[in-house]
């Protein structure tokens, strides 16, 4: 979601006047657009009355369906499937309309990050005893950090965030846009709350989207040197409790991590990738993105994922597959490199 912490809007703002600004020309045939006041921007299925938000193709269906936002941005396609009670604004292009509206509810200077701390969160950080603090540690306004917690030297924690008890975060780390729990465990270099990789118009201009999401990462998480967590564009970005990540591991925009997962080094999650409870990654594998890997499942070292899978499976290869179906086809590829018949 859109955390007014880390992302300070500009303002309700009546529709008409949001759209009146827009480089393109909108059309919209609904009386309604007068009267709707946009508090903000929020994904389908957390939005209310006062949000604007995206359904650009039929990936967004089963949200849209039963979304409560006050507006929609929608393609033609469906179109029929807005709900009564929102606006649909029925667009060629809706990703582009919706990056637009999105740099005029939460302008560029007043975004979280590293470098750009906003007056509006210039609130005092707030400590709970037996916190330690290393040289030349950063702390943003507006940070809260509880008992125990340890922050080594040179990290940089940005405006707004708040970590848990007796959390331990090495030396030269940046933490953003981020809620931690309790028992964290950072080993040095990590990167969390970095914006995540999304674009429009891909090879022309290459836009960038917003990102203004968060990242969520529960009690009792270890995460290893030099690995990366980002943001997504609205959603969350979930690392679940007692989960343990790698050296040199990307996490990508808004993915789910279950609990208790294991991510072995120099693997990588695309973005809006869903882990399900106790999965295995091994070291140098992948996703595709925007797939689910059913709990308990396991993916083997290098084993690239194109697809979902559901609980329990067993992937190994590129693209990825059952183990079981893999070895028999390497094994009928060798009788056959050597003449073999049957």
């Amino acid at each position: 979601m859109v955390d007014t912490r880390f992302h300070i809007g500009s303002g309700p703002s009546p529709l008409g006047a949001l759209f009146s600004a827009l480089p393109s020309t909108v059309t919209i045939d609904d009386e309604r657009v007068r009267a709707l006041i946009v508090t903000g921007a929020e994904e389908l299925a957390f939005a209310g009355p006062g949000h604007i938000s995206l359904a650009a193709h039929k990936n967004y269906l089963e949200d849209l369906k039963s979304t409560s936002a006050g507006a929609v941005i929608v393609s033609a396609e469906l179109r029929e499937d807005v709900p009564a009670s929102s606006v649909a604004v029925v667009v060629d292009r809706p990703h582009e309309v919706f990056a637009d509206l999105l740099d005029q509810l939460y302008p560029g200077g007043t975004r979280g990050g590293i470098g750009g701390f906003h007056d509006t969160a210039a609130t005092e950080p707030q400590f709970e005893p037996d916190v330690w603090l290393g040289a030349n540690v950063v702390i943003g306004p507006g940070v809260e950090i509880g008992s125990g917690t340890v922050i080594g030297a040179n990290t940089v924690i940005g405006a707004g965030v708040a970590i848990g008890r007796n959390c331990t975060i090495a030396s030269n780390c940046t933490i953003d846009c981020a809620y931690l729990g309790s028992d964290v465990v950072l080993h040095a270099g990590v990167r969390v709350g970095c914006e995540g990789f999304g674009w429009l118009d891909f090879g022309r201009s290459n836009r960038k989207i917003p990102q203004l999401g968060r990242i969520i990462i529960q009690d009792g998480v270890e995460i290893g040197a030099n690995s990366t967590v980002d943001r997504g564009a609205l959603g969350d970005t979930v690392i679940g409790e007692g989960t343990k990540i790698d050296n040199l591991v990307q996490i990508g925009h808004n993915c789910r991590i279950g609990r208790y997962c294991l991510i072995a080094a120099q693997s990588g999650l695309s973005g809006s990738t869903v882990l399900e409870d106790g999965v295995l990654m091994g070291g140098g594998s992948g996703t595709g993105g925007h797939l689910t890997i059913g709990t308990g499942s396991v993916v083997y070292g290098r084993a690239g994922v194109s697809k979902s899978w559901p609980a329990g499976s067993k992937l190994f290869g590129a693209p990825a597959r059952d183990i079981k179906e893999y070895w028999r086809e390497a094994a009928m590829l060798r009788r056959m490199s050597k003449g073999e018949q049957r």
